[in-house]
Parts: structure tokens; C-alpha cells; sequence
């Protein structure tokens, strides 16, 4: 691959990036409602998740680090488990919750189909998988061949893709009763009130009784029962803890939640949903967003000023701010702004690789280069399935004539996306070039090793 090639396709890689936009963490440009599933990141809704879940990890005896938590774009009532420790939530299941316990009822849920080991058989098969490829093999025929399944299969080339993906993601009902009452043990040893799952179950238990095709994902991906609810209802009408308030800070992160991701996905019903008599902050950050996304710059501008003034040393905001600007055309500006927003939360490898785009993006002096690589290799540590970083980093290098260095950036990002021909030739490439034993020619000796591995895994 020539220089002039990486820099050409590195070139318009950013410009396809500053034109979609940084939407969230800007890893994926939100779909239009009603599309098909996409993956989003936002570091202030993974935070929030991992505050949540960090009682019911210890209560489970699982590291903290061991448990990743996905969200999806969907209007569809889904989550699930899926490439081992990952937990996928759908924003319509976020939008059906009413409070914090039901959420986290639900989290609580899918820790017990972890704990118990239920899909541990497909672990390999999505091993060193971006998100985006693991939630594409098990919506599409990559979860027939994960799982080996020649009836999931058969339903794909019949054109059935749900069929496909409730074979792959279907718990047996023993396996939802244990995960049920694992997550009730969860919550009663974390000390939090265990009635969010069954309050939730009941939202959901006259959809059973639609036709298939009409029912809820989360309603046929875990089968619901009269026995299985009752049986719930009862140990949480026992619980000491059935009445027990949940901190003030849980309701308000809730509440910004769901105002963040209305004005997102659907900012023409923001108005709607909040009234300019709604003061609060999740309705004020909820207008301004709308606003951004509706390209008003002055009232979007305004309004997350207002925000700002209020919680200066918000970080979302402050990164809210960088992502008005860059999307505005204002790149130079936003850099002090991702420059505080690191600084206030130093672990977010998301918001760092927004910063790193931005500085590759500014136009600055050659030291900026520099330091968007200082930047993208930080978020590295944190984000490590991040094929965005790597082809940042492709960029970056590739504008720094280390050319080789270049292909194996993307040479990772082809891994994450499953492109494994295209990878294994673009490290054979690099190696080459490198001294035997060194970090570079070990970076690329363990590409190579891990594509042969997955292909014998295959066979």
C-alpha cells in the first residue's frame, strides 16, 4: 500500500467523519428512528450504567472491568448478552423504563444470564470483535455461524433475520428463572430495592400474549410466564428492601438519560416531552441538543452556554460544547473544550479519540499531530475495540511518513471488523519493515497469529 494511497483514504476518511458529524462520542452517527439496530457510545450513559452496576458486580462476585455495557439505537424493547461479558441495551427499553429500579432490575437480570454461564459457548467466536461486528453476527449470519446453528442458518437465506437472532439470543426458560433468581439475589446482597425487574416484567406481560410477530424482542428473546412473574413477585413482596429508596442522584441521572437520548433520536418531539416551563436540567439539555441537531448554532450555542454557567465542571458538557463546534465547522474552537472534558475525566477513552480527531482535523501545527496520537493511544487502554482510533491513528501516522506503522493501525481496525484477508495482508506488509523482536514487528506477529487462530477456530 502506497504512502500516497494511506494518505488519500485517510483524507477522506476525515472529511466523511467531520460531514456525519459527532454524534455522542461520534464512534457512529445515529440512524433514523425506526432503522435497523446501531451501536452508539456516549461516556456519560456507559457512566451512569457502570455506577449502577458496580454494586450488583461485587454482589456478584465479577470484576468491574469484566462487564461491558453496550447501547444500541433502537425503538425495538430489547437487551441482551452476547460475546461474553457484554451486555447490549437497546434505547427503547430505556425509553420504557419509568425510574432507575427498573433499569437496573433488568441489568440485574442480564449479570445472572453472565454469572450462570448461559451463552458461554459463543465467547470465542466474537473474541478481539469490535461491538459493531459482535451485534452484526448476531443479527445477521455471522450468529449462524458463531453458534453453529443450521437451522438459524437455513432462516437466513429464507430472508428471516429475527428468526435467526431469537434462535441465537432465546434463553430456555429454566435459564430465565435462574437468571431471575440470581438477579434478586444480586440486588438483596447489594442492598438495593429488587422490585425495578418486576415492576418492568409487568409492563411487558400482556405482550405475551400478542401473535409472535407483534410481540416485544425482549418479550421473545426471554420468555415470559404467569409461574416465572409470580414466583418473582413473591420473593420481592418478601424483601425487606422492597420499599427501600434509591439515591436522589440515580433518579436525576435517569432522568438525564433519557432526555440526552430523546434529544438525540428524536429532537422534533422534544418539545413535547419537555415544556419551556421545565426548567430542569435534564429538559434544558434536552433543547439544546434538539436544537444542535437541528442546526439552530445560535440557540444551541446559547443554550449549552446556560448549561456550562450552571455545572462548569460538567465534563458531558464541556465535551456537548466540543461536539456543537466541531459539527458547526468550528474545530479550532473546540479543543480547549475536549481539553477540559479529558481533564475531568481522564478514563474516557471515547471523549480522547474525539479529541484526537479534532486536533488531526484542526489543521494545526505539526506538533498537534503528536499529540492526537498521544491522545488516541490513551484511549487505546480504555476502548480497545475502538476500530475508530486505530484508523485515527492510521491517519496520523501515515501524515507523519511512518507509513508501516500506518498499515498496522489498520490492519487492527480490519481485525475488530472481521476483514480478516484484508488485515492478514496489510501485517504481512508491515512486518516486513520492522526489526525482529521489536514492539512494532511483536504488534504485528500477534495479528497474524490471532487471524490464523480464529481460522482454526472455524474449521
Amino acid at each position: 500500500m502506497s504512502m500516497a494511497y494511506i494518505k488519500l483514504i485517510s483524507k477522506i476518511f476525515l472529511h466523511i467523519l467531520v460531514i456525519c458529524s459527532f454524534v455522542f462520542n461520534a464512534n457512529l452517527s445515529f440512524a433514523q428512528k425506526n432503522t435497523a439496530p446501531i451501536i452508539i457510545r456516549d461516556t456519560e450513559i456507559e457512566n451512569i450504567f457502570k455506577e449502577w452496576m458496580e454494586p450488583l458486580l461485587k454482589a456478584a462476585d465479577i470484576g468491574t472491568e469484566n462487564v461491558n455495557l453496550v447501547l444500541v439505537q433502537s425503538s425495538q424493547v430489547n437487551a441482551f448478552v452476547a460475546g461474553g461479558s457484554n451486555i447490549f441495551v437497546y434505547t427503547g427499553l430505556i425509553e420504557k423504563t419509568e425510574n432507575p429500579i427498573e433499569l437496573i432490575g433488568v441489568l440485574a437480570h442480564e449479570l445472572g444470564h453472565i454469572s450462570g454461564g448461559h451463552l458461554i459457548s459463543t465467547r470465542a467466536a466474537f473474541k478481539r470483535a469490535s461491538y459493531e461486528s459482535i451485534l452484526g453476527m448476531v443479527l445477521g449470519i455471522g450468529a449462524a455461524i458463531a453458534t453453529g446453528n443450521t437451522g438459524a442458518a437455513t432462516a437466513i437465506i429464507n430472508g428471516s433475520n429475527n428468526i435467526a437472532q431469537r434462535h441465537f439470543l432465546s434463553y430456555s426458560r429454566i435459564n430465565e428463572s435462574s437468571a431471575d433468581q440470581a438477579a434478586f439475589k444480586f440486588l438483596e446482597k447489594a442492598n438495593i430495592n429488587p422490585s425495578g425487574l418486576g415492576s418492568f416484567l409487568k409492563k411487558l406481560e400482556a405482550n405475551e400474549l400478542l401473535p409472535s410477530n407483534r410481540q416485544l424482542e425482549y418479550v421473545r428473546t426471554h420468555p415470559l410466564t404467569r409461574n416465572r412473574i409470580d414466583a418473582l413477585q413473591t420473593r420481592i413482596n418478601a424483601s425487606t428492601l422492597k420499599n427501600k429508596a434509591i439515591p436522589k442522584r440515580w433518579n436525576e441521572q435517569h432522568a438525564r438519560m433519557k432526555a440526552k437520548l430523546i434529544g438525540f433520536i428524536d429532537p422534533g418531539r422534544v418539545p413535547w416531552v419537555y415544556n419551556d416551563r421545565d426548567l430542569s436540567i435534564a429538559a434544558r439539555s434536552a433543547r439544546a441538543i434538539a436544537a444542535y441537531k437541528k442546526n439552530e448554532i445560535k440557540t444551541a450555542l446559547k443554550d449549552i452556554d446556560a448549561l456550562i454557567a450552571l455545572e462548569p465542571n460538567n465534563p458531558y458538557f464541556q465535551e456537548l460544547k466540543a461536539q456543537m463546534l466541531v459539527a458547526f465547522g468550528k474545530v479550532q474552537e473546540s479543543l480547549p473544550y475536549y481539553q477540559k472534558a479529558v481533564s475531568l475525566i481522564p478514563t474516557s477513552g471515547l471523549i480522547r479519540i474525539d479529541y484526537g480527531h479534532a486536533l488531526l482535523e484542526a489543521h494545526t501545527p505539526h506538533n498537534d499531530i503528536k499529540e492526537a496520537i498521544k491522545q488516541l493511544k490513551l484511549a487505546l487502554h480504555y476502548e480497545p475495540r475502538s476500530g475508530k482510533a486505530h484508523r485515527l491513528l492510521a491517519t496520523a501516522y501515515g501524515r507523519n511518513g511512518a507509513e508501516n506503522i500506518a498499515k498496522l493501525h489498520l490492519a487492527e481496525e480490519a481485525v475488530l471488523q472481521r476483514r480478516l484477508p484484508y488485515a492478514k495482508r496489510l501485517a504481512e506488509s508491515a512486518i516486513k519493515s520492522f526489526d525482529e523482536n521489536s514492539h512494532e514487528w511483536l504488534q504485528a506477529k500477534d495479528i497474524l497469529t490471532h487471524i490464523q487462530n480464529l481460522k482454526g477456530n472455524s474449521k
